[in-house]
This record gives structure tokens, sequence and C-alpha cells, in this order.
């Protein structure tokens, strides 16, 4: 049996875009995603905890958990692949409140996030760990645009063509790891 072709994602992401994913449906994502990790993510929690604007408009975006290594001459980027979702945690509902309708990186996450996603209908991705080089193909264009000091930890918005991710969390609470391991133990998943 083939399965479906993927479903593409042309952010800023709407109710029309989000709510009709399932857990385990492949997307591509074409557009503008950003770029963060940990030190970005505390600032910009800070940010919205003194009432000051994030380094993006967030309704409708996707943020992946990435910290790209140097580009070689004439990419716009280097390897990019995704970083351990989990580390990101404790900022992920407040950004999902703020507007955010998917994170992506990989590895599973925490109830209080998989809670924020349902409230606030959005998406968990998962892109594809040890694939970095061959992910960094699919971006076209990446400006760093907050937080310089941060290194490979600064806020970039990226422009990326049929970048390929799997729902992980979608907005009706399934939760692809826990249905792959129901299946494991034999349950229906």
């Amino acid at each position: 049996m083939q399965s479906p072709s993927p479903r593409i994602l042309k952010p800023p992401l709407t109710d029309e875009d989000v709510l009709p994913l399932r857990a385990g449906e492949r997307v591509l994502i074409s557009g503008v995603i950003y770029s963060a990790r940990d030190a970005a993510h505390r600032r910009m929690i800070e940010a919205l905890e003194r009432g000051e604007r994030l380094p993006f408009e967030p309704a409708g975006q996707v943020i992946y958990y990435m910290g790209p290594s140097p580009a070689a001459r004439g990419r716009p980027i280097g390897s990019a692949g995704p970083t351990t979702s989990y580390r990101m945690d404790a900022f992920a509902p407040a950004l999902y409140a703020a507007g955010v309708r998917a994170t992506m990186g990989k590895g599973a996450r925490s109830d209080a996030v998989r809670r924020a996603i349902r409230e606030h209908r959005a998406l968990y991705l998962a892109a594809v760990g040890g694939a970095g080089a061959l992910l960094a193909r699919r971006v076209r264009v990446a400006e760093l645009i907050a937080y310089p000091d941060l290194g490979p930890e600064a806020v970039r918005r990226l422009v990326v063509e049929e970048f390929p991710a799997i729902v992980v969390n979608d907005a009706h609470g399934a939760d692809l790891y826990e249905m792959a391991l129901s299946r494991a133990h034999g349950g229906e998943g």
C-alpha cells in the first residue's frame, strides 16, 4: 500500500492548515520558518514577560529547533538538523499562546506542551535527526534576525522549500510516539 502524498504547508499557518492534519502524516513546508534554540527561547519568553514584541510576528509561524553549522561557500546554511525538543518544553506553551502554530525538532514533548498544542490548535513536527546536511539543501535563505551574540542559538529567518517533517502531536491530542509504543505492545494505536 502506497502512503499518501505529503501535505504542503505554507506558513503562516491557519486552522485550515493545522486542523486536518493527524499524527503520523508527512508534510512539506515551503516558505518562511524561524530557527531558535534554548538561549533564544529564554530571551523571547523574557521579552513577552516584559510586554515586548518578539523578533518576528508569531501568529501562524513555525519555530524549528535547530542550531546550524557554518555555511559552506555558496550555501545559505551549514548542517540544519533538528535538536532535542524537550529542552524548549518550559518555553513552548507561552510561544503557542503568543500565536506560534507549530514547533519542529526531534523527540517527545511534555504533557504541558501537548496540552498547549491542543488548546491553541497547533502542531509539533519532527524533522529527521542525523540528516542535517540533507535538510540544509531545503534551506534557500538563512538570515540572522535576533540575538547575534548567541551564535548558532540565535534566531534566524529561514526560507525553506519542501522541507520534510512528520506530524508527531496534532491539534486533536494524538501523539505519534505513543501510538507507535501502543502498536509495539500489541495495542491498536
